[in-house]
């Protein structure tokens, strides 16, 4: 569902006050979605920039430019290291991984620069939701909020195989009989951005809630959508 065989062109989306997305190959199905925020650093007075499970592409930089100075780079979900590594190289930064997440150091390599983090994530103010740390299915997530942005890189989306029926969100397929409602649940976000597809920028904590909500009741809908889909005919 994902593909480098095309050259990269970014498609820039989710713009609002001190933070932007981008996915950077617009036509592949899986609608990778990369997010960079700025922070106000009072000790410089500038802007870091931190930058969450980025797919690079020609352009990126400058539009990373445009926020600040680049002080980090995060991997969110334990398989979405993407190219956090060359990102952070490049600019000379570390890549921040959740102190419990597990393989994420291993596949960047020796030669990229490690950060561990806990409840929060640095000085950015945002807090850091453990969403899911499971084996079966191997599945390690965290999720950044800061009181108006919600970053959740799987466990809810826009792409068209999240959505059920009527949904502007949706709980990924693979958890859809589990969905994270502890930990996502009551968060009252200005908006959500996710890893796949499109952030929800209006009543985006009713978004939240109705996917949640209706996690179960719409799965079977979905997955007829997703069976029907793939057949070729």
């Amino acid at each position: 569902m994902s593909t480098r065989d095309e050259e990269p062109d970014f498609h820039e989306i989710d713009r609002y006050d001190g933070g932007v997305g981008w996915i950077a190959y617009p036509d592949e199905a899986m609608e990778r979605a990369s997010h960079a925020f700025a922070v106000a650093n009072e000790e410089t007075g500038a802007d870091d920039v931190w930058v969450v499970d980025p797919v690079d592409a020609p352009g990126v930089d400058d539009l990373l430019d445009e926020l600040g100075t680049v002080a980090g780079v995060v991997v969110g979900l334990d398989r979405h290291v993407r190219d956090s590594g060359e990102l952070a190289e490049r600019h000379g930064v570390p890549v921040y991984v959740p102190e419990w997440m597990t393989g994420v150091a291993e596949e960047l390599g020796p030669d990229v620069d490690v950060e561990r983090f806990g409840s929060r994530l640095a000085d950015t103010g945002f807090e850091a939701i453990r969403i899911r740390d499971s084996s079966l299915p191997p599945w390690q997530e965290v999720g950044l909020f800061d009181g108006e942005t919600l970053i959740v890189p799987e466990s809810l989306g826009t792409g068209s195989y999240f959505r059920g029926d009527r949904e502007r969100l949706g709980v990924h397929p693979m958890l859809r009989l589990t969905p994270p409602t502890t930990a996502l649940s009551g968060l009252d976000p200005e908006r959500v951005l996710v890893g796949h597809g499109v952030g929800v920028h209006e009543r985006a904590a009713v978004a939240v809630e109705d996917a949640l909500s209706n996690s179960r009741g719409k799965a079977p809908g979905l997955y007829a959508k997703t069976l029907k889909s793939a057949l070729p005919f």
